[in-house]
């Protein structure tokens, strides 16, 4: 999807996401989405050139292709896949030589990348929209805009209040009218097509203003009509206001108000259209699109490739300790570390990630998606953590408090909100959060006519609660190392839509939430494994395997 060369910080249509999380406010759809035709709404969408068709290979072909980096299967995968020549693979990526980049071609590579990221927000995520929003009214450029617009609608008044009336401006409007009013037509729309061109004839309005005949309410009222035609049904009342508005100047000003989000709607509908037929094409496209961005730009793999490093020496480390641990392993023979495992254990280090580095490019266009994951998840390990506590110290008296559990959610979420936040008080939070437990247990305890909580209990209770915040808190560990089981054997499965993992103890407070959330994970993961697994495969081979990497090359080089 080709974004057109606008001043991308300006405001006009800004793509959203689910949240409202802002993606980037390109313009790249801006008085699209004419026809509901696929071919039609593609060719519209500003140069999307995404190929649409079935003869495509399908997203089994490229599930092949990367076989070898998501197969379950560590035994087979490790010397046969990364000893294979892959090149041969159609869609397997190639390598570049080192070259000086120009600016053109930084340029290109900066389209792709916007090409790249929008396509796989409009797949991916259902609530992908694009909403009209302005200038804020007290910024600066909002208070310019406010003062040109009125000095344009002023004096266009001023021109029709002369006698004779001037109709040059109200005559450009009328025909700006008539072309974003063909916008909307379908291409077998020729009744409505004809009509609107034989009413909103420039040609004859200006020989009728030439003799001062010119009926401005009654073409304005034609367009009003044809608005209400097209419109989507909920600019119904916005239809009616403009026919209940009497100054004609206004009511110019209003029509294309309304039109403006009559553009949104088509726009919205069109990305709606258009979705199942690019989640069909997407791993090919992305795929497609990375490869030219990696020949644009030779350096394009570089932190995904730092990513994939770290991960092995992870998996290098928790090796060499379980070999110390136990006196009868062989330390002199290589160990064997399965792709899958070093590719799992990337995507899991994930969740941990600090959002202020760089993410892998790789993942660049589930970043926003994969931050939201680890957010909740913290907020879920907090509550884990003091429903531990709390069970632990006070059981015997929150055993028969009902929906304790839903309760503690309750209380806990709201005061957790933004808790990733630099200025967010953790330990405040947390201190609340200890104060509304003790609320709740010693209502349930007078309610039963036993005794409350003593004054020491309540704050042993709130203190374990508050240690939370602390680095290396016994309790937060245990409760971090059995969410990052749950979800390395979320990622072990072949299909997670089938069955999950069993939940580790201690998380059985936060289950549903956190079987929902390993599903997005789990997606998001299997994905990227389909669309770069053969990116990952060429990096892999040479980290893991860089003997057979090097004879590769001297063969490569020695046949040219």
């Amino acid at each position: 999807m080709d974004v057109p060369e606008e001043d991308t910080n300006s405001p006009g249509w800004v793509f959203k996401s689910e949240g409202g999380s802002c993606v980037r406010p390109w313009r790249a759809l801006c008085g699209t989405a004419r026809g509901s035709g696929l071919v039609y709404c593609v060719n519209k969408v500003k140069g999307f050139r995404m190929p649409l068709n079935d003869d495509q290979n399908s997203d089994s072909d490229s599930s092949r292709l990367s076989e070898s980096t998501v197969s379950s299967s560590d035994t087979e995968y490790s010397r046969q896949s990364f000893n294979s020549d892959s090149s041969s693979k159609p869609s397997s990526p190639a390598s570049s030589p080192p070259k000086v980049i120009t600016f053109d071609e930084l340029m290109a590579a900066t389209r792709n990348l916007s090409n790249w990221t929008l396509a796989h927000e409009i797949a991916v995520n259902a609530n992908f929209c694009i909403k009209h929003e302005d200038y804020p009214q007290n910024s600066f450029a909002g208070t310019v805009k406010q003062i040109v617009h009125k000095a344009f609608w002023d004096h266009l008044e001023s021109e029709l209040n002369e006698d004779p009336p001037e109709y040059k401006h109200a005559i450009k409007l009328f025909e700006e009218i008539k072309e974003i009013l063909l916008s909307f037509l379908t291409p077998g729309a020729n009744r409505i097509h004809n009509q609107i061109c034989e009413v909103l004839d420039t040609d004859l309005i200006r020989q009728q203003a030439e003799h001062n005949a010119v009926d401005i309410p009654g073409l304005a009222n034609y367009v009003i009509n044809t608005m209400g035609k097209l419109c989507a049904p909920i600019r119904d009342n916005d239809i009616k206001q403009l026919k209940a508005t009497d100054n004609i100047v206004e009511l110019l000003r209003q029509i294309f108000r309304v039109l403006d989000l009559m553009k949104v709607d088509m726009a919205n509908y069109t990305i709606k259209s258009l979705r199942p037929y690019l989640w069909h094409n997407l791993v090919d496209y992305e795929r497609t699109k990375f490869q030219e961005i990696l020949e644009e730009t030779p350096s394009a793999l570089n932190l995904t490739t730092e990513w994939i490093k770290e991960s092995i020496e992870d998996e290098l480390s928790s090796i060499s300790d379980e070999s110390s641990s136990c006196p009868g392993a062989d330390s002199s023979s290589k160990p064997i570390i399965s792709p899958t495992l070093v590719l799992n254990n990337g995507y899991l280090k994930l969740l941990q990630w600090d959002y202020c580095k760089t993410i892998p490019e790789t993942l660049i266009t589930d970043e926003v998606r994969l931050q939201e994951l680890r957010e909740k998840l913290n907020q879920l390990k907090v509550i884990a953590c003091v429903s531990l506590i709390t069970n632990n110290m006070v059981g015997a008296a929150v055993v028969d408090v009902p929906d304790f559990t839903d309760h503690l959610k309750r209380i806990s979420l709201p005061l957790l909100e933004g808790m990733n936040k630099k200025s967010f008080d953790l330990k405040e939070a947390l201190n609340a959060i200890g104060i509304q437990i003790c609320s709740i247990v010693n209502k349930s305890l007078s309610e039963r006519g036993l005794p409350t909580l003593s004054e020491e209990m309540q704050s042993n209770l709130m203190g374990q609660i508050a240690h939370i915040v602390e680095k290396n808190n016994p309790v937060c560990s245990l409760i971090d190392k059995r969410i990052q089981l749950f979800m390395r054997s979320l990622l072990a499965l072949p299909s997670f839509q089938k069955c999950m993992p069993t939940m580790p103890g201690g998380l059985s407070v936060i289950q549903r939430e956190i079987e929902f959330l390993g599903s997005q994970y789990a997606s998001i993961v299997n994905f990227n494994k389909k669309v770069y697994g053969p990116f990952y495969a060429n990096i892999l081979r040479k980290l893991l395997f860089p003997e057979a990497a090097m004879e590769k090359t001297e063969a490569e080089t020695s046949s040219n």
